[in-house]
């Protein structure tokens, strides 16, 4: 059987940090590159007799954040202890949730231009992050290490773990899953998900069937990606491992496994651990999490409207395009300024040039996003209208007046009349100019008259270089065609 004959069958299990002041059963405060163990106390450290204490705000983001998966939330859900060995853990249990998560089922719809995919949620679960193991030597890598030490700092940080169901099928696809999911918990505020500083973390459960089977292969876990890159490459190394032993005659074993970046290989861990490896029990130090139905009800009334959600009714009701969608949602400032921006202007407009012209001249000057810049949702609903309306040409919008708008943040008009920039919209000066223009250059007057229509180009660009760039270039072309009869 060749590789087309098999079915990618790929469920997803992401950690999210929680955006919490403090940890989840103490009250450190959080931080991220602070110095090694500087953020402890006896609970987060596992001391005996030091007792848990529930943050009340990540059971709040975790509501939160179920109700905008359409996740059910628990009427009450409790802590289990999940009892494993790992010198990151100190009290050689990690407090999680089990059989009674906070939140389960649902569905997170994945926009793409060709449609929706909805892709199941199996649960949503609240849990305690372990330490943090730092190599301290070349590389940085536990290979290389000179010696290997435990960071406290981030044992306790408050976790929400989203299990999907395994309805993804390409790498490619659990890449904008997880995409469109960290842009919508960066909407919700429930998580900055930078996955750099390890708030926004991936494994992939990977396994692969004969096209059209309904059964289920052997599963690997491939774990702790934490680039989207890495993660579309690392499930597609996966992919090509599994089907190649499968067409070898050989049989693929339920393992965890590490995709090597630097390398491209896939390195097999350990063997995959099943729920009773754990010995789960419930933690007898703290009380159910009991949820009342007002208090949900308040948690969905306070939600932001999804990306999703944004998206589709900007295409429908603005009438902009998927990619210009897609494009302008990326984060939840740049969302806010064009729909300032749209509102003011023509929605069209601002997005080309939000979209083109300002975050390209940004890259190339402040290195700043339209939110973060000089240039505010007036100053640019401004620039865009004295475009659509005629007053200025969009070269001179472009290169003079954009520069300078994201230099000083002065209003567009100050800028206009201190550039004197103003097009020219007076239409017997438009005239005057293109008869000038015929007079002095009869050869090329014959030429266009003769059939050679790209020489009203010449006349165009004639009257841009004697007005510096004030006439309406397409006003021109029509009257250098009328006058000449065409």
């Amino acid at each position: 059987m060749s590789a087309d004959g098999y079915e990618p069958v790929i469920g997803l299990e992401i950690h999210v940090q929680l955006a919490t002041r403090t940890k989840m059963f103490c009250g450190c405060a959080l931080g991220f590159g602070e110095p090694i163990n500087t953020r402890t106390c006896p609970v987060c450290l596992g001391h005996p007799g030091a007792l848990p204490t529930l943050n009340a705000e990540a059971v709040r983001l975790a509501i939160a954040t179920g109700l905008a998966l359409g996740s059910s939330i628990a009427e009450s859900s409790i802590f289990h202890r999940k009892n494993y060995f790992y010198p990151d853990l100190p009290k050689a249990y990690q407090i999680s949730q089990y059989d009674e998560p906070i939140a389960s089922g649902g569905q997170f719809a994945v926009l793409a231009e060709d449609g929706i995919t909805s892709v199941g949620i199996t649960r949503a679960h609240l849990e305690e992050d372990a330490a943090k193991l730092v190599h301290l030597g070349a590389g940085g890598r536990r290979a290389d290490a000179d010696e290997s030490v435990v960071d406290f700092n981030r044992g306790g940080t408050p976790l929400l773990e989203i299990v999907t169901e395994p309805d993804l099928r390409s790498a490619a696809a659990a890449a904008e899953f997880l995409r469109q999911l960290q842009l919508t918990l960066r909407h919700l505020g429930v998580s900055d998900c930078n996955m750099e500083e390890g708030s926004m973390r991936a494994d992939a459960n990977v396994s692969v069937r004969p096209t059209g089977s309904t059964e289920l292969g052997t599963k690997t876990e491939l774990k702790n990606m934490n680039s989207f890159r890495f993660i579309e490459q690392g499930i597609t190394r996966e992919l090509e491992r599994q089907i190649g032993l499968l067409e070898a005659g050989e049989r693929i074993a339920q393992e965890t496994v590490h995709f090597d970046p630097d390398t491209g290989a896939i390195h097999v861990l350990r063997s995959k651990e099943e729920a009773h490896d754990y010995r789960y029990f419930p933690e007898p130090d703290l009380v159910a999490i009991v949820t009342e139905p007002a208090a949900v009800e308040e948690v969905r009334s306070s939600l932001p409207e999804l990306p999703s959600a944004r998206r589709a009714r900007w295409q429908e009701e603005l009438g902009i395009t998927f990619e210009d969608a897609t494009v302008l949602s990326e984060s939840v400032g740049l969302a806010a300024y064009f729909e300032e921006v749209a509102s003011r202007a023509d929605p069209k407009l601002a997005a080309n040039w939000i979209r083109n012209e300002l975050r390209s001249a940004l890259r190339d000057t402040t290195k700043q996003e339209p939110h973060e810049s000089a240039v505010t949702p007036e100053r640019m609903a401004e620039l865009i209208g004295l475009v659509a309306d005629k007053s200025l040409g969009a070269k001179p919008a472009r290169e003079v007046v954009l520069p300078e708008l994201i230099e000083t943040g002065d209003p567009v008009s100050d800028i206009v009349e201190r550039r004197d920039l103003g097009q020219i919209t007076d239409e017997g000066e438009l005239y005057a100019l293109v008869d000038r223009l015929f007079d002095e250059n009869p050869d090329q007057l014959a030429q266009l008259q003769g059939g050679k229509d790209k020489v009203a180009g010449y006349f165009v660009g004639q009257a841009m270089k004697a007005t510096g760039g004030k006439a309406d270039a397409a006003r021109v072309g029509e009257i250098v065609r009328e006058r000449a009869g065409l």
